[in-house]
């Protein structure tokens, strides 16, 4: 049985003492593809910043298994695409995590960025600055930089935002290549017959896990359904929140046992893999 790559440990993560992630437990195995899935303001980014450490915990923890190396991807809106950078400027920051801001780069890192462009169809665009670049192209670039990190796991936020379906079908390729190489692969995703046809985990998420295991068996109406509900259910000023004493934590799946000021939730018991 594959390890652990990622442990949550009734992690709450949040901004300004505000939830946005509510206790969530469970593991991501070592090789695994896993789509995270639900409405906007339902955690997604937040989940993915506070595994890579951008964001600090609320609560709890988010813990990445020793040794294990880690590429992040953020929302393409959080790029500064007036910056005038070439794309191998872009793609090289892939390299500094091993090389550093002031080292060197050596032939056979010239030889890695060079492969990377070829690997997302960008041969002879070296030399083009960012705000030249199609969405897509731009996409291709930004992925490029991911595939230099040669990264153990790969944490990709909102990969296919406002993209051709041709860079799409190409970045999906990629995506399974690198579950392939046995790499441990996060994409937050919108497209949910996208996530039926290539991603074999799912986490469904409205703040709080709704449900998470096989694709097939989380993405039901139920569970949906459920997940609007309580997507509806919240407000961006819900106050702090704090597990049931004695409500004993599920794996897979965050309890629903907690106490909001203001709020009165029911208890319900989860499964591994549906809510």
């Amino acid at each position: 049985m594959a390890e652990p790559a990622l442990t949550f440990r009734d992690l709450t993560l949040g901004y300004h003492d505000h939830p946005a992630v509510h206790h969530l437990n469970g593991t991501v195995k070592q090789g695994s593809l896993t789509a995270i899935v639900g409405s906007n303001g339902s955690g997604k980014s937040t989940l993915m910043k506070g595994i890579v450490g951008v964001l600090k915990p609320m609560a709890g923890q988010s813990v990445v298994v020793s040794g294990a190396t880690v590429a992040y991807l953020p929302q393409q809106s959080e790029l500064d695409r007036s910056f005038p950078a070439r794309v191998i400027d872009l793609i090289s920051m892939g390299l500094w995590p091993k090389r550093g801001l002031l080292g060197r780069f050596t032939s056979e890192d010239k030889a890695r960025v060079k492969q990377a462009l070829m690997g997302v169809g960008l041969e002879g665009f070296e030399g083009r600055t960012l705000d030249t670049l199609s969405g897509g192209q731009l996409q291709r670039a930004l992925f490029a930089r991911v595939l230099v990190q040669d990264a153990d796991i790969i944490l990709l936020d909102e990969p296919f935002n406002a993209i051709d379906a041709r860079t799409v079908r190409d970045l999906v390729a990629l995506i399974k290549r690198w579950h392939g190489e046995d790499r441990t692969v996060l994409v937050v995703a919108h497209d949910l017959d996208l996530v039926r046809d290539n991603f074999p985990e799912t986490l469904l998420l409205a703040r709080r896990p709704v449900a998470w295991g096989a694709t097939t068996e989380v993405l039901t109406p139920e569970n949906l359904l459920k997940a609007r509900r309580f997507d509806e259910a919240w407000h961006d000023d819900a106050p702090w929140c704090e597990p049931m004493h004695g409500q004993a934590h599920d794996h897979g799946v965050g309890h629903e046992g907690h106490v909001h000021a203001g709020h009165d939730h029911d208890h319900h018991s989860h499964g591994p893999r549906a809510a």
